[in-house]
């Protein structure tokens, strides 16, 4: 029943920004853990950003000083502003969910067990 819709993928030249969305729905945890997801042709799943519901984060160090997550917890949408964009940010990426436990959100997929379709960023140089 919990679907997850991302949003605001697309091309952009390296130094670019873009700002992904994430719509959730039928979630009924009264916490829980949110977070944004990049995978690259070969490459494993990355944890790049995760957010509580208090607004406590965590990125990952590749994506510090550039990127920010933030989240609408009474309109339950997810954002990732994505600025200085590298064509190493080339990926399709996946807004995720999971459950909240008391150490707080980690950027592991295993925390989160429900997931977007995805949506492309493309970064050229």
């Amino acid at each position: 029943q919990v679907q997850l819709v991302e949003s605001g993928g697309g091309t952009v030249q390296a130094g670019g920004s873009l700002t992904l969305s994430c719509l959730a729905s039928g979630y009924t945890y009264s916490r829980y853990c949110m977070g944004w997801f990049r995978q690259a042709p070969g490459k494993e799943r990355e944890g790049v950003a995760v957010i509580d519901n208090d607004g406590r984060r965590n990125y990952a160090d590749s994506v510090k000083g550039r990127f920010t997550i933030s989240r609408d917890n009474a309109q339950n949408t997810l954002y990732l502003q994505m600025n200085s964009l590298k064509p190493e940010d080339t990926a399709m990426w996946y807004c995720a969910a999971g459950p909240y436990y008391g150490w707080g959100c980690t950027r592991t997929t295993y925390q989160y067990n429900y997931w977007g379709q995805g949506t492309q960023v493309t970064v050229s140089s």
